[in-house]
């Protein structure tokens, strides 16, 4: 039986030598990446992977994304500690519990009902409290609770949905995956009032977003 000290270790090493070596080096960022139990997140089969160098299956086509490009998009994110922060795909709930730690509050849309529900049990067991976990079209995004001071999408879309962009709070910024379903770009989009810059960070490879505005 693997012991939470293994999987602490594990997880030191995971930050040490997968992200901070790759230049992922905001200190809040890390500090989450270690505290985080990713092994809680990934199906029992797997926990003994949870922190390897690559992404893991979570079941309903989904995955759980490597360590290294979690670390990237939330560090791209430039999260301060007091913002409300919109997830696109919840998947395993992985993201939404680091991002727990770095901002007021998260909102998380999953499509995929028996996932969300996983997710929101690991999240409320770790007690995670500033995490809401929704079930629905993530490509609409969450007018009700907008503006969002950051947006990250967790799977790949054709293009950036323009509910998303509609839902970003001036000076926001939003980390999203686009491209075609076999070869993306990550993007980060920042807004300055009615316009948009955008940025390409570097190639990528996600599962495909679904939805009004994604992928049918």
């Amino acid at each position: 039986m693997t012991t939470d000290s293994h999987f602490l270790q594990q997880r030191q090493r995971m930050v040490s030598e997968q992200i901070m070596r790759r230049g992922v080096c905001d200190p809040r960022v890390l500090e989450a990446m270690r505290q985080v139990p990713r092994h809680r997140f990934t199906p029992s089969e797997y926990a003994d992977m949870a922190y390897s160098d690559g992404p893991l299956p979570i079941g309903q086509g989904q995955t759980i994304s490597q360590p290294y490009i979690v670390a990237l998009m939330t560090e791209l994110l430039d999260l301060q500690g007091d913002e409300t922060v919109l997830e696109i795909g919840t998947g395993s709930g992985y993201q939404a519990a680091v991002l727990s730690y770095l901002a007021k509050t998260v909102h998380t849309i999953e499509r995929h009902a028996a996932l969300a529900e996983q997710a929101e049990t690991i999240i409320h067991e770790l007690e995670l409290l500033n995490v809401r976990v929704h079930v629905g079209d993530g490509t609409l995004g969450l007018p009700e609770n907008a503006p969002y001071q950051a947006i990250i999408v967790t799977a790949a879309a054709p293009g950036v949905p323009p509910p998303l962009l509609e839902q970003l709070a001036d000076s926001g910024r939003l980390v999203i995956p686009t491209g075609s379903t076999g070869s993306q770009i990550l993007e980060l989009w920042r807004r300055q009032g009615a316009t948009y810059d955008q940025e390409h960070i570097l190639p990528v490879a996600f599962v495909p977003l679904r939805g009004e505005h994604g992928w049918k």
